[in-house]
């Protein structure tokens, strides 16, 4: 490794491995995001208005997920990078701010934001890595957000394309990140150059899906607080609670996943595995944001029977077993058929029930929720008590 200031700014494997304070600090932007999301979906809930949620947190997503690995592969605890980590802290919560309205009147500040962080990062790293190998890996990267850039303030100038534009532009930087950002002349960046510290960045995931519990757990307590405590909304109130503890559970049992062991066992091309978990967590975050959603309507409401309500409850958990029984699979290697016999049923059960009032799906999708995260448990108890 060359000497100098390229040399300090880079994290070295030896070196604790827990993230630090400024990391967990820049972390509570996605607080406040997840909550201005949470509430765009709400004001807009239907198939295309969950499309164009999912868009927006797509990009808040690929934020916070490109500086985890920035964080990853340098030194968090040096001025350049701890100032870079308050830049982009603060650019995500500009997003956040705009985005219950980055469909009306707000686009360019959420996209300009967007925009602003990753050519920022790009802007304060390419001149400290001058000399260094890795400013060509900081310069293909800087380049292709500079190309989704021009989709992203194109949409927002050009309303009646903006859902459009906005498609490709996350298309292109999440197709880019997993090409390895292949630029003409300049190549592609290798593995061993996208090497990651698998248990460093297992923990950024777990902290930040944590952060998303504790989300749903905040906006529908502020919720309860505010419609009052008959027994309807006493019972809805205890449901969310019991499901976002079984959501909690299944993620992190057992050890969350291993995903950090997995990460370095496999070496360089752990990358890609890391790279995928930041998909797949990208996928259950989305189920946590519809499950508050749905929690936050059950207890405003625990005996409407509102379709798209039963329908967002019934998403949040689809969602988040979706990604995670993928996440074990790529982990684990192995496919869990009784979790997507559980997923399956949740779904069954919210077009079976659609009728019934949210606080009955939500009964339902609550049990079923706890025979899936003790399921493991049961089985091993069943099949205990047959050989005996």
């Amino acid at each position: 490794m060359s000497s100098g200031l390229p040399a300090r700014l880079l994290r070295r494997r030896e070196v604790s491995r827990r993230p630090s304070f400024l990391e967990l600090f820049f972390d509570l932007a996605f607080i406040l995001a997840l909550n201005r999301l949470s509430r765009a979906l709400e004001d807009d809930l239907g198939v295309g208005g969950a499309y164009r949620t999912a868009l927006l947190l797509a990009a808040i997503w690929w934020v916070w997920f490109v500086t985890a690995w920035s964080t990853d592969w340098f030194e968090p605890r040096t001025p350049l990078i701890s100032g870079l980590l308050l830049w982009v802290m603060f650019g995500g919560m500009l997003m956040a701010a705009a985005a219950p309205t980055a469909y009306a009147g707000h686009a360019l500040v959420f996209a300009g934001a967007y925009v602003a962080i990753h050519l920022g990062r790009a802007a304060l790293l390419l001149p400290a890595l001058r000399g260094h190998p890795l400013q060509l890996r900081t310069l293909r990267v800087a380049i292709w957000f500079a190309v989704s850039g021009v989709l992203w303030l194109a949409g927002a100038f050009v309303g009646p394309a903006q859902v459009l534009l906005w498609t490709a532009a996350v298309v292109l930087d999440y197709s880019m990140a997993r090409l390895r950002w292949p630029t003409p002349r300049l190549g592609r960046s290798s593995w061993e150059n996208l090497q990651i510290i698998g248990e460093h960045l297992s923990e950024r995931y777990q902290q930040i899906f944590i952060i998303a519990l504790g989300e749903l757990i905040l906006t529908a307590g502020i919720t309860f607080s505010q419609s009052g405590f008959d027994l309807g909304r006493s019972a809805a109130f205890a449901l969310m609670f019991v499901n976002a503890v079984s959501l909690g559970r299944l993620y992190l049992v057992p050890g969350g996943m291993r995903l950090g062991t997995a990460i370095e066992a496999m070496g360089p091309p752990g990358s890609r595995l890391g790279l995928l978990a930041g998909y797949l967590h990208l996928v259950m975050i989305a189920g946590v944001l519809a499950t508050g959603v749905g929690s936050r309507l059950m207890i405003m409401e625990p005996f409407s029977h509102e379709l798209a309500a039963v329908v967002t409850m019934a998403a949040g958990p689809t969602l988040f077993l979706t990604g995670w029984i993928l996440l074990a699979l790529a982990v684990h290697g192995k496919f869990s058929w009784q979790r997507l016999i559980g997923m399956v049923a949740i779904l069954i059960a919210a077009v079976a029930g659609h009728e019934l009032s949210l606080l009955v799906n939500s009964a339902i999708i609550t049990g079923l929720l706890i025979l899936i995260a003790h399921g493991d448990t049961l089985a091993n108890r069943v099949r205990r008590h047959r050989q005996s």
